[in-house]
């Protein structure tokens, strides 16, 4: 088998784990690692269905008649950031929610993150498979290592932060049963948000807004995320999910 198979698959997943390793520091009891293999399996899992669904929904779009700019933020808010966020959300949903592990808040948003994390994974993996059959083993090294290097400060970090808020907002509301669907909801919205203005500016902006606003992106949500570590650490129990 080429040994482009065993490299990108790889440094496709390393980033996955560094962050993993770094999250689950944040929880001071830990989780059975059985179930977060299981959550990271079913975020890389989804990654299928989310791609032939962008796919319909981008072919969708095309026989829309909007401005070109229109149909650029449709894409990348819609399209993109919020059918990943939903997706992601949906694997916490139906595979942890309901589980006699889940104990304290801040084990959702754990959750979240490793479900994004298995996402992420994947699809690190299929960035890597770039036409470069002729290149030497140097050449092919020095792009995965880049590659691998930009999205482990880039897009793998985003999708941990945007699923965290996520999380966040979802283990906040048990906590207000009146308002459980408005905030999960806005949870949603945000990290749609800003997980699109993310992919927006780096794709179709020039000059330094191209690496400003991605790092304002990246700078606010690691704010919001580790400020609500600290609160959900604050609330002891869950129990009334269960």
């Amino acid at each position: 088998m080429d040994y482009k198979i065993f490299l990108y698959i790889i440094l496709g997943i390393l980033p996955s784990l560094v962050w993993l390793s770094f999250y689950l520091k944040k929880d001071s009891n830990p989780e059975p690692k059985a179930m977060i293999l299981k959550i990271f399996l079913w975020g890389a899992l989804v990654t299928i269905p989310v791609f032939f669904v962008q796919i319909s929904l981008a072919m969708l779009l095309t026989k829309i008649n909007v401005d070109p700019f229109v149909s650029s933020l449709i894409y990348w808010f819609l399209v993109i950031a919020f059918t990943e966020e939903i997706f992601k959300f949906l694997v916490v949903k139906f595979k942890v929610l309901n589980s006699h592990h889940l104990d304290e808040p801040v084990d959702i948003v754990i959750y979240m993150i490793v479900a994004a994390l298995g996402f992420a994974g994947l699809e690190n993996i299929l960035y890597l498979f770039s036409p470069i059959e002729q290149s030497s083993f140097n050449v092919v090294m020095g792009n995965a290592l880049l590659i691998t290097f930009i999205r482990f400060i880039g897009a793998t970090f985003l999708h941990t932060l945007c699923s965290a808020i996520v999380g966040y907002a979802l283990a906040i509301s048990f906590c207000d049963q009146k308002n459980r669907f408005l905030e999960v909801s806005t949870g949603i919205i945000l990290a749609t948000l800003l997980h699109g203005v993310y992919n927006f500016s780096i794709i179709t902006l020039d000059g330094y807004l191209k690496i400003i606003i991605p790092a304002v992106v990246i700078f606010t949500l690691a704010v919001l995320v580790f400020s609500g570590f600290e609160k959900l650490k604050k609330i002891k129990s869950v129990t009334i999910l269960n």
